[in-house]
């Protein structure tokens, strides 16, 4: 079952899954979610060995890793890491990973990996000075430079500040996967990676949101919409869960031959109380958007997102776009009377289908069954947080680029 559950990402050339499975990783987070989604997907990539100083984890998502990943070992050490003594926790470690907000633990775990040499992946999530996003890096001794100040907190002791999920997932993305990186022995990213955007105010608002594609991406960006405060979620998928779909679909732990939509809107429901429905069906042309305010598109094929684009124009319906890759993704929104172009039309889905199936853009996709590509968590993570806000920009009334994820960081299109 093993082999099976983690097929998808055993297809990615180079991978080296029994690097991560032997491999220690220490932890250290603060009040907030984002070691606990991090224990999550490190779980979910195999990753078996981890050691977590915080003063709390998420229990529904610390009881999910559990179920997914049977050989998960977690040490979870309740408290703040404010101290050299705390040290042996981590001893025979492979990389630390820093998810604090005060600079004593920033400034201890720097220093560790500077005496040991071993490397440190720094991530957080930041509102401030009219500003909020994400950043992720990797120290490795020799990194003494100047930048090394931008990971240090301002803030020396742990204290409260304002969490955003949606913003964390990013975060807890970006910094899982430099840990598959450096622990496969390749090389960590060179630049500071950042996201970054103009502070939102509350958009008061209960959309009715359809989320087309219930898997990885899906998953994540329902994640992503619980964590913005999104209650009234729908999710459209005609596909079942498949043991080759459990090492980036979370929720589906014991629901392999269950449809997804279904089941992911059970799970939803029972961990996070939102009013969440399903509807196992294909998008065809003929499908009816009218009962949605907006839709979330997380569908593994081009023709069905080129038919999504095209429903979305014809009914006016305001539409962010997502893909993945396995190390690269993008998020495109189309706003009806603002945006002249759809998400099919500025990728060249026209072309692409018209010349692999030409007449067939309302044939049903493949299944993942007949569709086995390479495929891993972090990517489908960090485009997630990055589809939920940019629909959260545009409900409060901003202009969002598109967004490009790759090995050079997050940048933003035309």
């Amino acid at each position: 079952m093993r082999e099976q559950r983690l097929d998808r990402q055993l297809r990615i050339e180079g991978w080296n899954q029994e690097a991560l499975e032997e491999a220690h990783v220490g932890v250290v987070g603060d009040d907030d979610l984002l070691a606990s989604i991090f224990v999550l997907s490190a779980a979910a990539l195999g990753l078996n060995n981890l050691v977590v100083i915080a003063p709390r984890l998420d229990e529904p998502l610390v009881e999910t890793a559990r179920r997914l990943n049977g050989r998960l070992n977690l040490v979870h050490v309740e408290g703040y890491y404010t101290h050299p003594l705390l040290d042996e926790l981590f001893s025979g470690c492979n990389l630390l990973v820093d998810f604090c907000r005060y600079g004593l633990a920033n400034k201890l775990l720097l220093n560790r990996g500077f005496r040991e040499g071993i490397p440190v992946i720094r991530g957080f999530a930041f509102q401030q000075d009219g500003q909020a996003g994400c950043t992720a890096f990797t120290y490795l001794r020799g990194r003494e430079w100047q930048e090394l100040e931008q990971l240090v907190s301002p803030t020396p002791l742990p204290t409260s500040h304002q969490e955003d999920g949606v913003l964390d997932l990013v975060a807890s993305g970006l910094a899982l996967a430099e840990t598959a990186a450096l622990l496969m022995g390749r090389a960590a990213g060179e630049e500071l990676i950042s996201y970054r955007r103009k502070s939102l105010g509350a958009t008061g608002a209960d959309p009715r949101i359809l989320v087309v594609g219930a898997g990885a991406l899906g998953t994540f960006v329902g994640l992503g919409l619980v964590y913005a405060g999104f209650r009234t979620v729908t999710f459209m998928d005609p596909d079942v869960v498949e043991l080759t779909n459990l090492n980036r679909q979370v929720f589906f732990y014991d629901a392999v031959g269950s449809k997804k939509a279904e089941a992911l809107a059970r799970r939803f429901e029972a961990l996070f109380g939102i009013q969440a429905q399903s509807r196992v069906d294909y998008l065809r042309g003929d499908t009816d958007l009218s009962p949605f305010d907006a839709v979330l598109d997380c569908v593994d094929n081009f023709e069905t997102r080129l038919v999504l684009s095209e429903k979305c124009r014809e009914e006016g319906k305001l539409l962010v776009s997502g893909g993945t890759g396995v190390d690269s993704g993008q998020v495109i929104p189309y706003r009806p009377g603002q945006d002249n172009r759809t998400p099919a039309e500025l990728l060249g889905l026209y072309h692409i289908v018209g010349r692999r199936r030409p007449k067939t853009y309302e044939r049903i996709r493949a299944s993942c069954a007949y569709q086995a590509d390479p495929s891993v968590i972090m990517t489908n993570q960090i485009v997630a947080g990055l589809m939920v806000d940019t629909y959260r920009i545009i409900l409060a009334g901003g202009d969002p680029a598109s967004l490009f994820y790759g090995p050079g960081g997050i940048r933003q299109g035309e």
